[in-house]
């Protein structure tokens, strides 16, 4: 089900002098991270916060192979606005497969230390397009 949206009339689609779209649920991506090979993602879950609602993006990977390299990932995103005008993004992932209880005796643990480093550079970016 899409977001349904109340156009005033004179901003009807298809009406202005310029209309897009975008949508990111279902979309596909791919990434490698944790030294598996590219994986091929699609999001699953889609919610852009609000001042009282929370914002969520998950996406799905696997991996096919075999017994020891089959993977089976879903990772979902937290985005809440909170009252001293900052944003809070937790983040966590599950992982079935093999491939899987070996990432976790990793130590230090590249799941942990690669998902701060996403939120690092998250609110690095977003500083400098805010500075700009």
């Amino acid at each position: 089900m899409y977001s349904h949206i109340t156009w005033p009339r004179q901003y009807l689609p298809t009406t202005t002098d310029n209309f897009v779209s975008n949508e990111i649920f279902g979309d596909n991506f791919s990434f490698s991270t944790f030294g598996f090979s590219p994986l091929a993602a699609e999001v699953w879950d889609f919610e852009t916060p609000t001042d009282v609602t929370l914002g969520r993006i998950s996406w799905h990977t696997c991996q096919e192979g075999n017994e020891e390299s089959d993977l089976d990932v879903y990772h979902a995103w937290i985005v809440e606005n909170v009252d001293w005008e900052v944003v809070m993004i937790p983040t966590q992932e599950s992982q079935i497969g093999k491939a899987a209880t070996q990432l976790v005796k990793e130590r230090p643990s590249p799941m942990l230390n690669d998902h701060q480093d996403w939120l690092d550079s998250l609110a690095a970016y977003t500083k400098e397009k805010v500075a700009a």
